[in-house]
């Protein structure tokens, strides 16, 4: 829920002082200098109010309304002016759709009351998105969208279970939205004002996990340098995920089941059993029959944990939620890579629906992220998919030319020369935007810049020594 105030002033007197007196009134605040450091936390920042002088330098509060109404971005914003005029009030309230036009100096109660108004309305309008996203899809839980029969079911068996104290075993591929699922399980429990605390059992050194999930005393072992609590006091009153349950080693598993049976945790090194209320979704990729026939998982933690058993689906197997969850995947990366690209092309939309997607719905976000960042605005076209994606051409006799998003690499090229081919490549690509660049490639922007600077220097030595000689 978005409750923060974004004050936009290139006065930092005046905008230290209107902080200062929404921050007394209990609004979280951020503050910018101009309109384009506002755009940038708004990235970043969850605004339900923008508070906005007119007249700044770079870009203005006319430059940053018309900026935001243009990306569809509806956040009531309060616009303050000390050089005020009705032919201006006039236009920033209706033509650039302002909540309201203020004169400074402003008296902090109608400061107040004009912002808890304007929250009012941001909290309307992010409902009303909200229902009309479950319309469009016809099927949303969380994070999880679908409208296919198997999602609908899967829908369906969350909400009966959700309000109960049954544990639940979710069972699916990787990449299928187990994590997602028991959130959404979480979100619509009792327990939804506790904490909801995710461990990956599979990413933890054995030597680790107990301490992990039940925490240890100071001096418990080597390194044990204070008091810690685990997993399960961290998820007091909420729900504990336990991922990838089949990788927790079995010596670990007989004491999981001690402690879900009794409800009570010690501390490694501790002397007393500490009471839990937690609710336990736990969670594999294995078959857990072959998992108990294998020794992997204990068949008697099984039955504990497989009181209510929901199994994900693959991507393959619902090819039709595809849209549905591409749509819902674009609106995010929008607000996260500040972007604007509106829908997939046709084209792509159909490669998709041919493709197999072995890493599931981890794998179509990763894909759809890239070609965000890549894109930027309007729609996704296949130019802007990662190589795997675009269809082979027909094999010929005839060499064909490098085309614009892949490269050629033989053997005996040299790596530093690949990485810099490859970068260029990827400039090109991002028509020189170097941020987006960086985040195809991977690396940070300084990292970036530092490369270039290299490559330059390299460029400029090979320009004397040819001058030279």
């Amino acid at each position: 829920m978005r409750s923060g105030v974004l004050i936009v002033d290139d006065d930092e007197i005046q905008r230290a002082d209107l902080a200062e007196v929404l921050s007394s009134l209990g609004f979280p605040v951020a503050t910018a200098g101009d309109g384009r450091e506002a755009l940038e936390r708004l990235a970043t920042f969850e605004a339900g109010v923008i508070l906005t002088d007119l007249m700044m330098p770079r870009m203005d509060g006319f430059e940053l309304l018309k900026e935001l109404n243009s990306r569809g971005d509806r956040t009531p914003a309060i616009v303050l002016t000390g050089c005020g005029t009705i032919g201006q009030a006039v236009s920033v309230v209706h033509d650039l759709q302002a909540f309201w036009f203020l004169d400074k100096p402003v008296e902090p109660a109608v400061l107040r009351a004009l912002v808890e108004r304007a929250m009012q309305q941001s909290r309307l309008l992010d409902e009303t998105d909200r229902l009309s996203r479950q319309l469009s899809y016809q099927g949303v839980l969380g994070d999880l969208v679908g409208d296919s029969q198997s999602m609908k079911e899967i829908f369906s068996l969350v909400r009966q279970v959700a309000g109960t104290t049954a544990s639940v075993l979710i069972t699916g591929e990787s990449g299928t939205g187990k994590e997602l699922l028991a959130r959404a399980i979480h979100q619509l429990s009792s327990r939804s004002d506790g904490p909801f605390v995710a461990v990956n059992c599979a990413a933890l050194p054995e030597t680790l996990i107990e301490s992990e999930l039940f925490g240890h005393e100071k001096g418990a072992f080597t390194g044990a340098v204070e008091r810690r609590a685990g997993c399960f006091e961290q998820a007091q009153s909420g729900t504990l995920m336990l991922d990838e349950i089949g990788e927790m080693p079995i010596g670990t598993q007989a004491k999981l089941l001690r402690v879900l049976e009794e409800s009570k945790v010690r501390r490694l090194a501790g002397s007393k059993d500490i009471p839990i209320n937690v609710r336990v979704v736990a969670a594999t990729n294995q078959d857990p029959k072959r998992a108990i026939e294998t020794n992997h998982l204990r068949e008697d933690l099984y039955y504990r944990l497989n009181v209510f058993h929901i199994m994900l689906p693959p991507l393959r197997d619902r090819k039709s939620d595809i849209p549905a969850i591409a749509d819902a995947l674009i609106r995010n990366l929008n607000r996260k890579h500040s972007c604007r690209v509106n829908q997939l092309s046709p084209e792509v939309l159909r490669r998709f629906q041919e493709y197999n997607w072995p890493g599931n719905v981890r794998e179509l976000r990763n894909v759809i992220e890239r070609a965000v960042i890549v894109a930027g605005e309007g729609e996704v076209l296949m130019r802007h998919l990662p190589g795997m994606l675009v269809p082979a051409a027909p094999k010929s006799d005839v060499p064909r030319e490098q085309s614009d998003d892949s490269m050629q690499v033989r053997v005996g090229d040299r790596i530093d020369e690949i990485e810099e081919a490859y970068i260029r490549l990827v400039l090109k690509y991002t028509n020189n935007n170097k941020t987006r660049a960086a985040e195809i490639i991977g690396i940070s922007l300084r990292t970036l810049h530092h490369k270039l600077h290299a490559y330059a220097e390299q460029a400029a030595k090979g320009v004397a020594v040819a001058n030279g000689s």
